[in-house]
């Protein structure tokens, strides 16, 4: 297993930083590759973890599946196997590796449990389970693969630790791939950066797990994609494969910052003085006016120390697009993983607009709740973007100045039938017309599933895992 950052080793062995294990704070800082591109003209961090584990040692733990339609909807496309019915197996393997526990309303901040108050009064239903994929509308506490004390249960913690001494894995650390080795159509193994120097590591299959950003990225740095943009970058094509790196896309959001009462302040200390206190706790989801089926918005809200200056409180509320039309790229601008990758997710740039329209539903549904009497008297003064913005209108020319991204980028390496020409894998996740290679991420999400990408992308993994056994237990001797 080779890994691009840092390998500290089992949980116990005293090296992990805090910050990668204490999960009230998301550990964004560090660990970062350093991925930027724009929105709408104004440059953005695109933070992604560079450390074993990946963003599973970065993020909240957050377990939000998402809709039955979205893995019935991959399906559809020419993807058997992959159905609500044919992941949920996997599903629950997932929650017991990573040792999921739900949250109980009872366990809400003072800040959460007001949010969640506000919420249902103005007409979304508190619900016991925020994954039942059959419910369209709903707010509850979502699970966590976090331990009760605050420290995350990462992917290596769940899925390597057990397995560390085994004499069929080796994990090597800081060690970043450059390229796939390609022999005619087969890929043989791939060239790495380690301690300064190109390594072959030669191998009868590889299994790609960078990323959104990552996984594309290797495709093109290998000859595979469109012939224009790899000659453009330096790169001799080997393998026309038109859409790796196209089908970028993220879940757009739009936040509103609240000045925050001393009342508020001295709730949530008293709260976290004995116990941990996360910043986020409630998600609550709902369809728009234009929603088919399903739901396509999330509503959250952070509250807790400013990750930007400790020494003061942040309370924000947000409105997010889960299931965006907008569709960009990702490119290469050079041949070498040390060239930085040309990264445009289209935010709010589909033909009908409607990316925009529904993120200010949305930003409407949080600005009611934030008007609720009792919250409202907690929150305070709007600070962003302010009581000046107030119409319709004015929420569209703040959503295209100010939108930010949900951190769940996906479909970059598109699956689908080898009929598609956008596709990049097929249903056994193995890379079109290059033998022995396979990608295991969020980048093979033919559109993002309406939740957050974390659980699914182990489920991935687990869906992966589970082809590569049968096909190996298939092939002949």
């Amino acid at each position: 297993m080779l890994e691009a950052g840092p390998d500290y080793g089992p949980r116990n062995s005293g090296r992990w930083p805090d910050d990668l294990l204490d999960a009230a704070t998301l550990a964004m800082a560090s660990h970062d590759w350093g991925y930027s591109g724009q929105i709408h003209g104004r440059e953005i961090a695109f933070p992604r973890a560079k450390v074993l584990g990946g963003c599973s040692s970065h993020n909240a733990g957050a377990v939000v599946h998402g809709s039955r339609f979205d893995y019935d909807g991959w399906a559809a496309l020419g993807n058997p196997g992959w159905s609500t019915n044919d992941l949920l197996p996997l599903f629950d393997k997932a929650w017991e590796r990573l040792r999921v526990r739900r949250v109980g309303f009872d366990e809400l901040t003072p800040f959460q449990a007001e949010f969640a108050g506000s919420l249902e009064a103005v007409g979304i239903p508190r619900v016991d389970d925020i994954n039942d994929l059959d419910e369209v509308a709903g707010v509850a506490p979502y699970p966590l693969s976090v331990e009760p004390d605050g420290k995350r249960i990462t992917a290596p913690f769940a899925y390597l630790d057990h397995l560390r001494g085994e004499p069929n894995l080796t994990i090597v650390g800081d060690a970043e791939v450059e390229r796939l080795l390609l022999e005619g159509s087969r890929a043989t193994g791939v060239v790495v950066r380690h301690d300064g120097a190109d390594v072959e590591v030669r191998a009868e299959r590889v299994v790609l797990s960078a990323g959104a950003y990552g996984s594309p990225a290797i495709l093109l740095r290998s000859g595979i994609g469109a012939a224009p943009h790899l000659r453009a970058a330096g790169v001799q094509p080997v393998r026309e494969l038109p859409g790796v790196g196209e089908n970028l896309h993220d879940q757009p959001a739009l936040e509103f910052d609240y000045a925050g009462s001393r009342e508020l302040v001295e709730l949530m200390s008293e709260y976290s003085s004995d116990r941990w206190r996360p910043d986020e706790q409630v998600i609550a989801k709902l369809p728009s006016h234009d929603c088919g089926e399903g739901f396509d918005l999330h509503i959250y809200a952070l509250g807790g120390r400013n990750p930007y200056a400790r020494e003061s409180w942040r309370w924000t509320l947000a409105g997010v697009v889960v299931s965006p039309l907008s569709r960009g790229h990702v490119r290469l601008s050079g041949p070498h993983c040390a060239d930085p990758l040309i990264i445009d997710h289209g935010y709010l740039t589909d033909a009908d607009g409607s990316d925009l329209e529904r993120l200010v539903e949305a930003s409407l549904v949080s600005r009611e709740a934030a008007a609720q009497p009792r919250f409202k008297e907690l929150l305070g003064k709007e600070l962003v973007p302010g009581p000046d913005v107030e119409g319709e209108d004015d929420l569209r020319d703040f959503a295209r100045q100010a939108a930010v991204h949900y951190f769940h980028p996906a479909g970059s390496c598109k699956m689908g039938p080898a009929s598609d020409p956008t596709a990049v894998v097929g249903a056994d996740a193995s890379v079109h017309g290059v033998e022995g290679a396979y990608v295991a991420d969020a980048s093979i999400m033919p559109f993002v599933m309406s939740g957050n990408t974390n659980m699914p992308t182990t489920v991935i993994g687990e869906k992966v895992a589970e082809l590569l056994s049968q096909r190996r237990l298939q092939a002949p001797d």
